[in-house]
């Protein structure tokens, strides 16, 4: 009989045990309901036909950059050094930067990086664009409206002088078209 007991009340403990974490767990995924639900209403990244947004920065040779500085099509390229899809597609960025008229002038790479830490992509990329270093929710970065990296984007002015996106997926593997 005392090993009945003994059983009966292990097994109360172990069931009690399993209410607690049960709880638990109901409460943490109602926070991670709350949680993607607050990010879904962001706004997504610009999209073809969107204008962008106003920005004021500096870029890594000192020059300033804004909004009104893009006058003509426009290549933005938007990384970070510690993502591997960045690392793979920074090649075929380059080479796409390098063709496209203007030169670099037309070429805005941004790193989302903290100084320092983008010895690697700022070398290969000063080469061929103005290179802005800021962190994730920098000015170029809230003016795009970038949640993801890589983001790349063609921009230009439309008629009444708003830059617009033309495209926010650039094909890289094509030839650039002359301006």
């Amino acid at each position: 009989m005392p090993f009945l007991i003994a059983a009966v009340v292990l097994v109360g403990v172990v069931c009690l045990v399993d209410l607690v974490l049960t709880v638990g767990v109901i409460r943490r995924l109602r926070e991670h309901t709350e949680l993607l639900a607050t990010l879904g209403r962001e706004a997504p990244e610009l999209g073809a036909g969107e204008e962008v947004g106003p920005f004021a920065v500096h870029a890594a040779d000192g020059g300033p950059l804004t909004r009104d500085h893009l006058t003509r099509e426009t290549l933005v390229g938007f990384f970070s050094p510690d993502c591997e899809p960045c690392r793979a597609k920074l090649p075929a960025f380059v080479r796409y930067a390098a063709e496209m008229p203007g030169g670099r002038d037309r070429v805005v790479a941004v790193i989302a990086a903290d100084e320092g830490a983008d010895g690697e992509f700022r070398a290969r990329l000063s080469q061929v664009a103005r290179v802005v270093v800021e962190d994730h929710t920098g000015p170029l970065s809230a003016a795009f409206r970038v949640r993801a990296y890589p983001s790349l984007f063609l921009v230009a002015p439309d008629d009444a002088g708003r830059v617009l996106v033309t495209t926010d997926a650039p094909e890289l593997s094509r030839a650039v078209g002359v301006a």
